[in-house]
């Protein structure tokens, strides 16, 4: 693989996580009451999109950290 591949896919997925923790981040705060938007009425219990939310803000947030921490051996 040349190494213009391996920087545009670091790129990306740096570009990607950093898009998802901002928007996992704006539904934990929809879920601790920051917006005033009533989550109750999608149907789904409070609780359940608290977890999914943390789980992806995590998930989002390790990746974005690994991504911005990884050292380029290519050099």
């Amino acid at each position: 693989m040349d190494p213009n591949s391996s920087q545009t896919r670091r790129k990306i997925l740096i570009l990607v996580s950093a898009i998802d923790v901002v928007i996992s981040g704006i539904v934990l705060l929809i879920y601790f009451g920051f917006f005033p938007v009533n989550i109750s009425n999608l149907g789904v219990p409070r609780q359940v999109i608290g977890w999914i939310a943390g789980i992806w803000f995590l998930s989002a947030l390790a990746i974005l950290v690994y991504q911005l921490t990884r050292t380029d051996l290519s050099e």
